[in-house]
């Protein structure tokens, strides 16, 4: 018989019947232990080879498990891995039964660790790297081996249902990049983190279609296999040879470990009896090392990847787009200028001027929206895209296809057949304002003439202000502004957290309180009392100043008359706040959903609508670098003391933790509001904000909540609830109020229907919104939402 099998048989009779296994030594804590970030710093296997307990980090610890390696540690397990260090304390297995960190500031919150069903009676550490709870019976009610971070060791399993998380890199055991995910079909595979669709994954087992339950395991010889609980079926992934492993002069250990990079490796660690350092051996590593970019995500949108020299990876943007971050270059790309089918037209003086720009030898994610005729060639394929508002990129790969942005998971492929045409955007004079060579020759020599004489004069005037500047360095109090970040560059006023305090009689008068912080009224007594709104920002990330910065910058740069305007801020010390004009009439919710507030016009609500719809167009196509708001609803729109509406919190979500709502796909907004390819895992765009406005036109016509709707008795959502009326022919039924326009109402009701539309491509840009709205184009009837269905026709609503 094939002795690969009999050791299967064992393993499997072994993991059925773990009572057969050898016995495993153990360290007891009993109740009322502890041990001190300022002296015994943590609990020790027998063997001495795994410790718990506190490790340093950064100026602070952690509280983990780890392999002890002589100098160094191998950090298997995190307690609060996505939390900052903490600054010491206690580790304590209290009288009560519960494993807490306790600080050592008495005013500060402690921490549970453990998350045990009942009251622990003693505590262990294993041999086999384990840290357990007991109850009295010594039965297992916590384990660290039951919630896994980054790494499997040997007799510890991955069941169904449950995932592995990469850390941010070797030092840092925070949640990284990338997922490793036992799922229920029977198949284990590779993701970066925040997507589920099978055309991210990196690699997978290729067990599905088997209707089993795998439980991904790793022995302690170091075979890797996956198995079915309750079948005979296994699927070895790695298999040890036992004889080069062996060794009489040592002990070897070994641990599956999903690395910051993406790739999962199986380390053997072999430990001399001389006490050396132990020996350290990648056994297994999947995807294959050969091309590092195969692991998607490494690069952004728009962004490819390519393996350097060295063997490292570096990103590269796309023509015409820069990196959104230019010390993170793996983070992606955005557009560098945007253009527009009338910015190509011969009208005006200066205009976007688009241009395809060719990439070859690389792959990308296929997100086409539209495939033009298979009869295609490829310079066809450049002129289609070049001739099309909405076509950003075209590719090329045997036929041709209009991509949708962002583009994902790019990387260099020496052998590949697919062509890019990326559009390129340049601002250039036209028309009469180009001039000959000559004639720009000319108008230098005169300019430089003329610049020379005036920089003499400017010179003295500097000399003189310089001597100037010098006496007052030694009279003017101290400035504390970041260099980076003073008024004149930002064009806004700075506070100071003092300033504020006075201002708002210590944030005194709450104003509201939504996802991005608290809003407080305040006066400006230096500036003839006038009225404020000081937002106090809330969950900022850690080491966020930079972003902080970044983004005040552009919300500061944005001008329009239906964007709240920002007046000032305050970046001091832990403070970040935003001052924001007084908008004395309240948020667009409480004229639609306030029983005590009288029911707005049906003209007014139309204005209100086409004003929100006006400062998103502005957001979204007429800014350098599109903002997205993420977080449309009736309570970000204000009205000023004219009536006029304008959209609050714009480009605030980047200020804020990126993954508020602590799922997978850092979903942002509030129910009821949420685009459907939040929860799909798809490429985050505009037209998020489309699906959002559409839900809130539709409110804003009938003063009903979305949420709160029915169709035959159960719950649905508003886009369903008029679209059983517009095939009705009952459009009346959806409008509140009085003096209702019947044109205006159906082209409103249907222009609604698009913005919510399942398909993001299927939504109109703001720019086609706003032309419908006005009546400047028709609008087309709708197809139905997707999840409506017939039989729900003629069955009353609530």
């Amino acid at each position: 018989m094939d002795p690969h099998l009999i050791l299967l048989l064992i393993l499997f009779i072994i993991q059925a019947n773990p009572s057969m296994g050898a016995q495993i030594n153990e360290t007891s804590i009993p109740q009322g232990s502890q041990i001190n970030a300022a002296g015994t710093q943590s609990w020790v296997s027998p063997s001495g080879r795994f410790a718990f307990g506190f490790y340093p980090e950064g100026e602070g610890f952690s509280i983990g498990v780890w392999l002890v390696t002589g100098a160094t540690r191998i950090i298997v397990w995190t307690a609060f891995r996505d939390d900052p260090p903490v600054s010491g304390g206690l580790i304590l297995l209290t009288a009560g039964g519960s494993l807490q960190w306790i600080p050592a500031n008495q005013g500060s919150q402690g921490k549970l660790i453990s998350a045990a069903p009942t009251s622990a009676t003693s505590a262990a550490i294993l041999d086999t790297g384990n840290f357990v709870l007991y109850d009295a019976k010594k039965k297992v009610l916590w384990s660290t081996f039951g919630s896994p971070t980054d790494t499997l060791l040997p007799g510890q399993d991955l069941p169904p249902g449950n995932q592995l998380f990469s850390s941010v890199s070797s030092t840092n055991q925070a949640t990284g990049k990338y997922r490793l995910s036992n799922q229920e079909d029977g198949n284990l595979v590779m993701y970066p983190i925040g997507t589920v669709d099978p055309g991210s994954a990196y690699w997978a087992s290729n067990t599905y279609g088997h209707g089993l339950l795998l439980t991904l395991t790793l022995d302690p010889n170091g075979t890797l296999w996956l198995f079915d609980r309750n079948s005979s079926y296994t699927k070895v992934l790695f298999l040890t040879n036992q004889s080069q492993s062996a060794s009489p002069d040592s002990e070897s250990h070994y641990c599956l470990t999903l690395d910051a990079d993406g790739l999962l490796r199986l380390y053997s660690l072999v430990f001399l009896k001389q006490g050396r350092e132990p020996l350290t051996k990648i056994e297994w590593l999947v995807p294959s090392s050969n091309n590092r970019c195969s692991v998607k995500g490494v690069c952004g949108p728009n962004s490819f990847c390519q393996v350097t020299a060295s063997g490292e990876t570096s990103c590269s943007c796309l023509p015409g787009f820069e990196f959104s971050s230019a010390n993170q270059t793996s983070q992606g790309c955005w557009r560098v200028w945007t253009g527009s089918c009338t910015g190509n037209s011969s009208n005006g003086d200066i205009g976007p001027i688009a241009t395809m720009v060719m990439v070859k030898n690389t792959s990308w994610s296929d997100l086409s929206y539209n495939v033009p005729p298979q009869t295609t060639t490829i310079e066809q394929c450049k002129a289609i895209c070049l001739s099309d508002c909405a076509c950003e990129i075209a590719m090329f790969d045997t036929y041709c296809s209009k991509q949708m942005l962002p583009m994902r998971y790019g990387k260099i492929v020496p052998s590949s057949n697919i062509t890019l045409f990326v559009k390129v955007y340049s601002y250039e004079p036209k028309g009469s304002m180009r001039r000959t060579r000559s004639a720009t020759s000319a108008a230098i020599l005169i300019s430089g003439s003329a610049l020379a004489i005036f920089s003499l004069l400017v010179l003295s005037v500097s000399v003189l202000l310089c001597k100037r500047h010098q006496f007052l360095r030694y009279t003017r109090a101290p400035q504390h502004h970041d260099a980076e970040f003073d008024e004149e560059s930002v064009g806004i006023r700075s506070y100071s957290f003092h300033d504020l305090e006075l201002s708002t009689d210590g944030f005194a008068e709450e104003l509201g309180r939504g996802a991005y912080g608290t809003v407080f009224r305040g006066v400006l007594t230096n500036s003839g009392n006038k009225v404020i709104a000081v937002k106090r920002l809330e969950r900022m990330a850690e080491d966020g100043e930079r972003e902080f910065q970044r983004e005040v910058r552009a919300i500061a740069r944005t001008h329009h008359r239906n964007l709240v305007r920002l007046l000032g801020f305050c970046n001091e010390s832990m403070y970040r706040l935003l001052v924001y004009e007084f908008m004395p009439n309240g948020s667009l919710a409480n004229l639609l959903f306030k029983p005590d507030m009288p029911l707005p016009s049906w003209s007014k609500r139309v204005a209100i609508a086409l004003d929100v719809a006006r400062g998103l167009q502005y957001l979204h196509e007429e800014i350098e670098v599109p903002i997205i708001h993420c977080d449309i609803k009736p309570e970000n729109i204000l009205i000023d003391g004219s009536g006029m509406a304008k959209i609050a919190d714009f480009g605030l979500a980047k200020l804020l933790i990126g993954n508020q709502t602590k799922t997978f796909t850092g979903v942002r907004g509030t129910r009821g509001y949420i685009a459907p390819e939040w929860s799909k895992n798809t490429p985050i765009t505009v037209k998020v904000d489309v699906y959002s406005f559409g839900v809130m036109l539709l409110e804003i016509i009938s003063c009903r909540k979305s949420m709160e709707l029915k169709l035959a008795g159960e719950e649905c959502n508003i886009s369903e609830w008029a679209y059983e009326y517009v095939v009705s022919g009952e459009l009346k039924e959806v409008a509140a109020g009085e003096d209702v326009d019947e044109v205006e109402l159906e082209r409103m009701v249907k222009i609604g229907i698009w913005c919510t539309q399942n398909e993001p491509v299927t939504r109109p840009a703001m720019k086609s919104v706003v032309l419908m709205m006005e009546g400047s184009v028709q609008v087309r009837h709708p197809p139905p939402p997707a999840s409506f269905s017939q039989s729900l026709l003629h069955t009353g609503s609530s």
